[in-house]
């Protein structure tokens, strides 16, 4: 019985293991960003956009080398071919981000809704529309012809 149970989960890892280490370095990603920005505006009294700037940046590239590395196994090695792969990841990350904002603005400002629930479903929002595009687009595995 116990051995079924552990042999389905494995089943279970292996059939959604991007999804599952996606969602996993993305708690990490978040955390960095958390600890960062606090860090950056509460110890070292750097302004509120600058800490908010930095903290993203190490984000993005934190999330950019998990997601190539584990959660896509990309294999390209190339310079050139890491370059586009980074400029993609974070061209996408940077016009979420730029969603982020506007959902927000939009949700929050413009509409007066509740701020938590809507920064949860523009995060949702988010998060589906970079995995997506990290998944079919920036980590998209070559064609075996």
């Amino acid at each position: 019985m116990m051995n079924d149970g552990l042999k389905r989960l494995k089943e279970l890892y292996w059939k959604y293991k991007s999804i599952i280490l996606y969602l996993f370095f993305g708690v990490c990603t978040t955390a960095i960003n958390m600890v960062c920005y606090g860090i950056l505006y509460h110890s070292f009294k750097i302004g509120n956009v600058t800490s908010t700037v930095i903290a993203w940046l190490a984000a993005v590239v934190f999330a950019f080398i998990t997601n190539k590395r584990f959660v896509f196994e990309s294999k390209r090695t190339k310079v050139s071919e890491e370059l586009v792969e980074f400029a993609s990841f974070f061209g996408c990350r940077l016009m979420t981000g730029v969603l982020d904002v506007v959902i927000m603005v939009v949700a929050v400002d413009i509409m007066q809704w509740n701020a938590l629930f809507w920064k949860l479903v523009s995060n949702v929002v988010v998060t589906i529309i970079n995995y997506v595009a990290s998944k079919f687009v920036i980590f998209k595995k070559p064609r075996q012809d």
